[in-house]
């Protein structure tokens, strides 16, 4: 008896020897990418051209989940960023847009936007948005977040032993995916990186030297042209020149592009130029190799977080569309640009160390001129927003008769409208009767798929109709009273370009690709969401997963 104990003894040592061999260490450094307005079929009808470096090197030697989507309807940045390292969609992090219509003083809040919180390493009088000069307003933080990242968790289990760092051109990219811990988050303004007073008092001197380069103003006047021949994107894309494509910024619809904002002397037009440009991604990338030797990533006692995300593909998409010559090369370049990052990567923290995730805030509709051209019946177009204002408010003077003196009825805040409650209130009238009344004038625009009342709205969700996708970005006080939803390729924007923001595939659609230490390989069919990457590296690092998340460990 006393043989056969030691012989279990033995065996179970020997067992518990090799768990512990075997067992993956916690990668040193682990890098979220997004990539904002990446529809996930740019990495199928792109992988021909790409080197073997960037893109390929992710899906040939990680896990390629093909059928990742968005299970939220109100498809925008700021919803996918907050989303992607929280797991969790606007019904908890209460992000519900890039921006939406604050009712303690009805101006239109920046998803992000924190008076409290001043600009560090810009003038914040100088600081612009893409909506315009921000000036008192232009504080940042993620205040207005309501959610607990994975950076988060980490801060919480490691503190002072980890790094959690983001990046962006963006502000509001950077700021929801580091989350209310990290200890840095960083964006493009101008010619600049800066951050906020929130995370630090002042600018690293390592990013103080790379903003003293002054490396955005060396491409003033520089030309863009395509990486391949003309007819590689002719064969790819259709032609150079396509009806609904914009021009913007001073450059225009064809090749080749002179980035100068039309302008002889640098200005906010030349800055535009830039960062619709595939040259803002390199500067994106160079801050990231900036980042990894300023912050010694990958060296702390527990793992390092560096979350990016690059936002040169949203603004030529918005220009020109999914099937233009200017978002395949912008995808080249990128691809270009990861591979040498991750050459960088490699070198200073190894590979072999690392995880990496791929991913995306959305995707893209294709241009509604391209679909009408094909002639086959397709419905599509652009709506006409002064066109639904005016239906709206008909609607509502003929069931209440006009407006108080010197008050409105109701005001539209993107894919909806709020009401005034000083109004009904002098009125008389019911929240849920004037709710009633604008869902039906919605309903009766040829190209409004569905309308929901709040009421409705503040239900569960459960499953993946599109009334559930509605309610998991709708948020009580910041979501409006009365949403719709545009029909398939029918747009908001107008008269040129492309937008998102539907719960339609080409919105919902994007990649999700895991890269590294303990990631198997291989293709993986099986329909996934973006909300399972959350719990997945939750669990891939060995902390617990956000509070609330709702997806699913995948590996």
């Amino acid at each position: 008896m006393r043989k056969i104990l030691h012989l279990l003894f033995a065996l179970a040592f020997c067992a518990q020897a090799r768990a512990q061999t075997s067992a993956p260490a916690q990668p040193r450094l682990v890098v979220v990418i997004s990539i904002d307005q990446f529809r996930y079929d740019y990495l199928v009808r792109f992988r021909p051209y790409f080197v073997a470096g960037g893109f390929e090197r992710l899906l040939s030697g990680g896990a390629d989940y093909e059928a990742c989507h968005y299970r939220h309807a109100v498809t925008k940045t700021a919803p996918g960023h907050a989303t992607i390292l929280s797991g969790v969609h606007a019904d908890v992090h209460g992000i519900v847009g890039n921006d939406w219509l604050d009712r303690s003083d009805w101006h239109q809040m920046q998803s992000v936007e924190d008076p409290d919180s001043p600009i560090v390493g810009a003038d914040p009088q100088t600081v612009h948005s893409p909506g315009g000069l921000l000036e008192s307003r232009s504080g940042r933080s993620p205040r207005n977040f309501l959610a607990v990242t994975v950076g988060d968790q980490l801060k919480l289990r490691f503190g002072n032993g980890c790094r959690v760092i983001a990046i962006s051109n963006k502000d509001r990219a950077a700021i929801l995916m580091g989350g209310k811990l990290a200890d840095a988050a960083y964006w493009l303004e101008n010619d600049r990186f800066i951050s906020s007073r929130y995370y630090l008092p002042a600018l690293p001197s390592w990013a103080q030297q790379f903003n003293s380069e002054r490396r955005v103003q060396k491409y003033f006047g520089v030309v863009w042209n395509r990486l391949l021949r003309p007819q590689v994107y002719d064969s790819v894309q259709g032609p150079d020149d396509a009806p609904g494509e914009s021009v913007v910024s001073g450059l225009d619809r064809t090749f080749p592009k002179r980035i100068d904002g039309g302008k002889a002397e640098i200005g906010p037009d030349f800055y535009d130029a830039f960062d619709i440009s595939p040259y803002s991604s390199d500067l994106l990338g160079a801050f990231a190799g900036g980042v990894i030797r300023g912050e010694k990533l990958g060296t702390h006692a527990a793992t390092d977080l560096l979350c990016i995300s690059f936002s040169q593909i949203d603004h030529v998409g918005h220009a020109y569309g999914p099937d233009s010559h200017e978002i395949m090369d912008s995808v080249l370049r990128l691809d270009r640009t990861l591979a040498e990052l991750l050459d960088q990567i490699d070198k200073e923290v190894g590979l072999g160390k690392c995880v990496v995730v791929l991913t995306a805030d959305h995707g893209a509709s294709p241009l509604p001129e391209r679909i009408l051209a094909m002639n086959r019946g397709i419905p599509a177009g652009r709506l006409d927003n002064a066109a639904i204002d005016r239906l709206v408010d008909a609607a509502m003077v003929a069931a209440f008769g006009p407006a108080p003196d010197g008050d409105f009825w109701c005001r539209r805040d993107n894919f909806g409208y709020t009401l005034h409650p000083s109004a009904l209130k002098a009125r008389g009238v019911d929240i849920r009767r004037a709710e009633s009344v604008v869902k039906a004038a919605l309903l009766g625009y040829p190209a409004i798929a569905a309308v929901y009342t709040a009421e409705e709205l503040g239900e569960p969700a459960e499953g993946d109709s599109m009334l559930a996708m509605s309610r998991r970005s709708f948020h009580p006080g910041r979501s409006t009273d009365v949403e719709f939803v545009m029909k398939p390729y029918f747009m908001d924007r107008s008269p040129f370009g492309t937008n998102h923001g539907t719960p339609w595939d080409y919105d919902t659609h994007v990649p999700l690709v895991w890269f590294g230490a303990g990631v198997p390989r291989g293709l993986h069919p099986e329909a996934v969401a973006v909300e399972d990457l959350a719990p997945t590296l939750s669990a891939l690092l060995g902390i617990p997963r956000p509070p609330r998340a709702r997806g699913r460990q995948l590996f």
